[in-house]
């Protein structure tokens, strides 16, 4: 969303003659950082196209394209030593997935197909392979896999650089620190920058599973996604201000914009450095309440961070991205290897598995699959898992083979009737005796988890408790479903409440009922990392929170500061309101007063606007 901000001429600079834009995104990394743009042009937007002349010229475009696939592939090998070299992990991974779209039949034999059908150059032909890529991914409903489009979009980025002969390495040269601006960005693109030079990022499209999400958060810079066209709005060399805090990015600020993004980075990185002494020490209250503090991760790579800012255990260990980052189906070495890197962590109380929650059209590339009109409420998760009995089997047995080598426990996705959680154990035992069959160590129990992130499983929490060990509430689905949102329309995000009445009282209703079942409940939904939630969910009194690492600090720090009895105050109060703005107003205003430092820069405006209380039309900077 973009602002023109327009002001009274006698309060602008005399020397400013760039027009001032503020544009609302999401941010994906938090911090603020004031500095000038670096706009990155990926070359995909003005891609030539002809014919060619003679049908003899085919064959020699279709080995032109064939050598820009070798060169790519041998120009990603070489960025992947160097990060070996470097000792950075986080983003080798990417490169391997990469790599192997580089290889896929299916891609680069379409691309193939045009040129030889139409008779057009390879750079034409590739961008049809793209654009038919993209109406693939625009389709499916999970913003994880959507996000996924970019990998694609790299890759052919790559090959278009080496058809057009551009032989370029991204070298920031416009003096200093920057601002990197970008479409969107691959860990090849970071790869090759002057990381030192580097100090934050903000791009068109994204979200919190993008890859530069990800290596933003992994290298502790301010970021923000999603701002729709920051890369129409900037151009290298323009002051911007990034706040990943609030999800605003503003180009050319006036001097006082600039005066109050100072004082709140100043403050920031305060308030950052005091909840870092935070982070080692236990989620107890002052009064002797204590709550559990994990990490949420989607790759192995993220557990340093994890550690390093205090999480005591893995709350959610996403396992989708090992089947989406390949062409074939996992092993059950491919999984054995991956999960023995997370549950072999030293100082890790716990790690818990969730079994994949992905549907056919991800898993089954080679197979029909019918296409639905609303994935998310499709064949996937533990529905899909039930019907493809082998596959799942697979994911099972190789949590069992590493279940001896640290404290693992097993979560099943999207849970929605005891029949189905009956039937997942059942399996679940079957390939505890296929592993001891064949002389495998393994633990002698593993507890046993179901989400909640189903209206349906609220109703029946108190039945569900009875089948299994412990819940994990996933509120990002749960708010979703009970509101009637689609996450990914963008019309309706201002809708999406996790602290509307309905949502605090299934939360309630799913605490209460495993307690009267003596089994432990967990949250490890985007909810329980919000600073402005931590007393409303200490006063529900869940036993953990799970989170992204980079909240850990803040959210230990308020539990410390703070006692259950207040918590619960202030909850019996909240319910009393009819109306999610009451609710949110309410706490918001507590939380303000009640720790002033923390919430001073987050001032009412930012904190309902970025929690998308209203619907999007104005934004006041």
């Amino acid at each position: 969303m973009k602002i023109n901000l327009e002001k009274n001429e006698k309060q602008m600079n005399p020397e400013q003659t760039k027009k001032t834009y503020a544009l609302k995104g999401l941010g994906v990394s938090p911090g603020v950082v004031i500095g000038k743009a670096y706009l990155f042009d990926p070359l995909d937007s003005n891609v030539s196209f002809y014919k060619l002349k003679k049908t003899s010229l085919v064959p020699k475009e279709v080995e032109r394209f064939k050598d820009a696939l070798k060169e790519s592939e041998k120009q990603l090998l070489e960025i992947q030593e160097k990060l070996k070299k470097s000792g950075v992990s986080e983003p080798l991974y990417i490169i391997d997935v990469h790599i192997l779209i580089l290889k896929d039949k299916k891609f680069t034999d379409r691309t193939i197909k045009y040129i030889r059908r139409m008779g057009v150059n390879a750079e034409w032909a590739l961008r049809l392979t793209l654009d038919h890529y993209k109406e693939i991914f625009d389709q499916v409903g999970d913003p994880y896999i959507r996000d996924r489009i970019s990998d694609v979009q790299y890759v052919g980025q790559r090959i278009l650089r080496n058809l057009t002969g551009e032989k370029r390495e991204i070298v920031l040269d416009i003096g200093g620190e920057v601002i990197v601006i970008a479409p969107d960005l691959s860990p090849a693109d970071t790869a090759q920058m002057k990381m030192d030079k580097v100090i934050g990022f903000a791009t068109d499209i994204g979200g919190r599973t993008s890859h530069t999400a990800i290596v933003s958060r992994a290298m502790e810079l301010p970021a923000v996604a999603g701002l729709g066209n920051i890369t129409q709005m900037a151009k290298t060399g323009d002051e911007v201000i990034v706040d990943g805090i609030s999800g605003v990015v503003i180009v050319n600020p006036y001097p006082d914009m600039i005066k109050r993004y100072e004082e709140k980075k100043l403050h920031y990185s305060a308030i950052d450095d005091e909840n870092m002494k935070y982070a080692k020490l236990p989620a107890q209250t002052r009064d002797g309440y204590l709550l559990q503090i994990g990490g949420n991760i989607e790759f192995v790579e993220e557990i340093p961070s994890a550690l390093a800012h205090g999480a005591e255990h893995i709350g959610l260990y996403r396992t989708e991205f090992i089947y989406i980052s390949r062409q074939d189906l996992p092993s059950e070495e491919d999984h054995v290897n991956n999960y023995l890197q997370v549950v072999g962590t030293k100082d890790l109380r716990w790690s818990t598995i969730r079994t994949f929650d992905l549907g056919g059209d991800k898993l089954a590339p080679d197979q029909k699959h019918v296409k639905e009109l609303n994935p998310q409420m499709g064949l996937r998760a533990i529905r899909f898992c039930l019907r493809e009995v082998e596959l799942f089997k697979t994911q099972l047995r190789a949590i069992w083979r590493v279940s001896a080598k640290g404290n693992v426990k097993i979560l099943f996705p999207m849970i929605s009737g005891v029949e189905e959680i009956r039937q997942a154990k059942k399996l679940l035992e079957e390939t505890r005796q296929e592993v001891m069959a064949q002389d495998v160590e393994i633990a002698s129990q593993m507890e046993i988890g179901a989400m909640i992130e189903v209206p349906a499983a609220v109703e029946i929490a108190d039945q569900l408790a009875r089948e299994v060990d412990f819940f994990s509430i996933g509120t990002n689905d749960l708010t979703q479903y009970a509101l009637a949102i689609d996450r990914a329309n963008e019309r309706l995000t201002y809708l999406y409440e996790p602290l509307h009445p309905a949502i605090l009282r299934m939360i309630q209703k799913v605490v209460v009922a495993a307690h009267e079942a003596k089994i432990h409940v967990a949250m490890c939904g985007e909810m329980a990392g919000d600073p402005l939630c931590a007393l409303i969910l200490l006063g529900l009194q869940l036993d953990e929170l799970s989170m992204n690492h980079l909240a850990i600090p803040r959210i230990k720090r308020i539990i410390r500061e703070a006692t259950l009895a207040e918590s619960k105050v202030l909850l019996e109060k909240a319910l009393s309101f009819n109306t999610a703005y009451e609710v949110r107003s309410y706490v918001q205003d507590y939380m303000m007063k009640r720790f002033p430092d923390d919430f001073q820069c987050e001032d009412e405006h930012n904190l309902l606007s970025n929690n998308r209380k209203h619907p999007p039309t104005k934004l006041k900077c």
